[in-house]
């Protein structure tokens, strides 16, 4: 008998003799009396036998069939081995057409020997913030390095975005490592897709913000750091931008990578992904497929998303001002753009933009004045360094020319130009035949 069953014995027994009512009994046990005086009659006429239920020792109506049991079990061992046990219960529903439980595939996981993917926390009482009201206030940014790939490939860096009022995934890509590319094309699937947010949720990485303590001298008249790229193309979109100081700042989009990191390596294992292009391929159709699932409804219906500008690609670049050359060529790097030779432009300051799929603009006064293609090879779009005068600077850079070979010491810099130093001074004097001597002076005019 169970210990639900053991005090029974004793009361129906008192009952029997007339020391207790059946209201008094029903009461002690918490039942009606109706089902008291059932359990009486059965122990009366049965003894102790007669409490246990009736359908102690049958098998359950609602079991698995041995056919059933042994085709969910070869599926849970391959394909479908790794996953967690809602996975897999999807999976089996939607793909084989098998309805069971997510108990029973816990139980059949277990049986063969599949451990839990994480053991389960008891949940702790903490302060939670509120989600934004509208679709589009606030979005998360991040990007987690893992073995997306496993195996089959290399380790990738995925970029994503959520929506913080509906928890949606919004953008993924996937990078080699967390890099301005990444998130700028981040940026631009959700400028294109929905359009752009109030306001952006990162770390304090360096492609957002500066973490470095040198200011230039104009920085510190200025009183401000000039932005990092990335941040100039939010100033220019007027998306704000919100740095958190911890993991546990942007819980919602860390809770997001847990779940991508159980479903999205296990698609790609039955997928057959083994590279960076096709993994970047089927990310629409994982979120798609996603988002109805973990999805919720934000508090207020209409959605704050801003309409992009029809120039965003120009948008989307990194920045540089240059000085026209003698040729009237602007250099970036080992790239130049020529000119129209309609107009010179030499020793002006042009800005030049590099653009996400590697074209350069030159503009001034806000007109583009050039544009060189996107190169044929596939092109990563990094943040320059511009000329510098640092003697520092240049000392590195001709010792490391010595290490590889080249020459060392520098050749010395010419002196810039002055008559001082082109002849002595008894030859510093006009010579006769000079207009100057021929003039007439100006006292001389004055008297006459």
């Amino acid at each position: 008998m169970s210990r639900k069953e053991v005090p029974r014995a004793g009361l129906l027994k008192a009952a029997l003799v007339g020391k207790i009512s059946n209201a008094q009994g029903a009461l002690a046990l918490h039942l009606s009396v109706r089902q008291f005086q059932r359990l009486k009659r059965r122990y009366a006429a049965d003894g102790a036998a007669g409490l246990l239920h009736r359908l102690r020792g049958r098998p359950s109506p609602r079991r698995l069939g041995p056919e059933l049991r042994a085709r969910a079990a070869a599926l849970l061992q391959a394909p479908y081995d790794g996953l967690n046990d809602c996975h897999a219960t999807e999976k089996l529903q939607e793909v084989e057409g098998l309805r069971l439980s997510r108990s029973s595939v816990r139980r059949l996981r277990r049986a063969l020997g599949q451990p839990a993917k994480r053991q389960r926390r008891a949940r702790r009482a903490r302060m939670r913030r509120i989600p934004e009201a509208q679709m589009g206030a606030l979005v998360q940014l991040d990007a987690s390095p893992f073995a997306w790939l496993e195996d089959r490939g290399p380790a990738l860096t995925r970029h994503g975005a959520i929506d913080d009022a509906t928890g949606t995934g919004l953008a993924l890509v996937f990078r080699p490592t967390e890099d301005l590319h990444g998130y700028t094309t981040l940026l631009q699937q959700l400028c294109t897709t929905y359009g752009r947010p109030l306001a952006l949720y990162g770390d304090r990485f360096g492609v957002f913000v500066r973490n470095d303590p040198h200011w230039t001298l104009a920085e510190q008249l200025r009183g401000t750091q000039d932005p990092t790229h990335f941040g100039r193309i939010l100033q220019e979109l007027g998306i704000g931008f919100i740095a958190a100081h911890s993991p546990q700042a942007k819980g919602r989009i860390e809770r997001f990578w847990q779940t991508l990191q159980d479903r999205l390596v296990s698609e790609l294992r039955l997928r057959g992904i083994s590279a960076m292009d096709a993994a970047n391929a089927f990310l629409p159709e994982f979120l798609a497929d996603l988002t109805p699932r973990f999805a919720r409804a934000p508090a207020h219906p209409t959605a704050a998303w801003r309409p992009a500008p029809r120039d965003l690609p120009a948008v989307l670049s990194c920045r540089y001002t240059r000085v026209v050359a003698h040729d009237n060529t602007v250099r970036l790097g080992p790239r130049w753009v020529q000119l129209s030779r309609r107009r010179a432009y030499t020793g002006r300051h042009l800005e030049l933009r590099e653009c996400l799929d590697g074209r350069l603009l030159v503009f001034a006064d806000g007109h583009c004045l050039a544009m060189q293609p996107a190169p044929a090879a596939e092109f990563i779009l990094r943040p320059r360094r511009g000329p510098s005068s640092d003697r520092s600077q240049r000392l590195r850079a001709s010792q490391s020319r010595a290490a590889e070979g080249g020459p060392y010491p520098p050749p010395p810099r010419k002196p810039p130009f002055s008559s001082r130093t082109l002849a002595p001074a008894a030859a510093r004097k006009p010579s006769p035949t000079h207009p100057w001597r021929h003039s007439t002076p100006y006292a001389t005019l004055q008297r006459g």
